[in-house]
């Protein structure tokens, strides 16, 4: 079983490490490049925990070297992983999205005990600050990174899709799903889809995958990268 991962190389190759053990083979694309903004102020007065909604805002808060010290309350596993990875102290852990990680907020803290900085990516999914908002929480957000999208589909992807050498292909956000649908319609392939399975993160993801269609589409149980290796393995027979 071979599978197309089209996420940024750092977080593909964790993934590919976990397909890996049970037999899957990948095929590593990126179709974003994630940059870090090394001006961005990250002001930590009078702030309580900061929220981490992907394992790039604990890499850009190391970049800009903010003290180890504040707690982080990360959005799942990946990202949890990999604030600890970088010297932060990770209070709590939520079950993969915003909704998920606003309740462990709310769990976790009291709204008096200081305001939350969410450091994130230009582009966010969910609002997070609205729905903690409403319950009395302040929330300061800082864009601390950005994901570049590819023009057009990288040849190595182009290169499996018209050989068939690929059985699906793993999706973690709607932003990227809907990146690759889009590139593999310009790119006049949508036809070389068809055969594959699509693996995806939550029911949002899936519904960026409708046109061109797929095979089979499948939703992880949880929104998280272990689930959505384990459904990948499952489906090769090697859990």
């Amino acid at each position: 079983m071979r599978i197309l991962i089209t996420r940024p190389r750092e977080d593909a190759e964790g993934f590919a490490a976990r397909l890996a053990a049970c037999g899957v083979e990948s095929l590593i694309v990126p179709l974003m490049d994630v940059v870090f903004d090394r001006d961005a102020t990250i002001d930590l007065e009078g702030v309580a925990a900061v929220l981490l909604t992907s394992a790039n805002g604990a890499r850009a808060l190391a970049a800009l070297g903010t003290p180890r010290g504040v707690p982080v309350i990360a959005v799942g596993p990946a990202t949890a992983g990999a604030a600890r990875q970088a010297g932060f102290d990770v209070a709590a852990v939520a079950g993969g999205d915003v909704v998920r990680l606003a309740e462990t907020v709310r769990a976790t803290l009291k709204p008096e005990a200081g305001a939350l900085l969410h450091v994130s990516g230009s582009v966010v999914a969910g609002d997070l600050a609205g729905r903690l908002g409403e319950d009395g929480y302040t929330v300061r957000r800082v864009t601390a990174y950005s994901a570049r999208a590819a023009d057009i589909l990288p040849a190595a992807a182009t290169t499996a899709l018209q050989a068939a050498s690929l059985d699906g292909a793993a999706f973690f956000s709607p932003r990227s799903a809907a990146l690759f649908a889009r590139l593999v319609s310009n790119a006049g392939l949508g036809g070389t889809i068809q055969p594959l399975a699509g693996y995806c993160l939550s029911e949002a993801v899936a519904r960026e995958l409708s046109r061109p269609p797929w095979g089979a589409l499948h939703v992880a149980l949880r929104p998280d990268g272990d689930a959505l290796a384990g459904l990948i393995c499952a489906h090769a027979g090697r859990p």
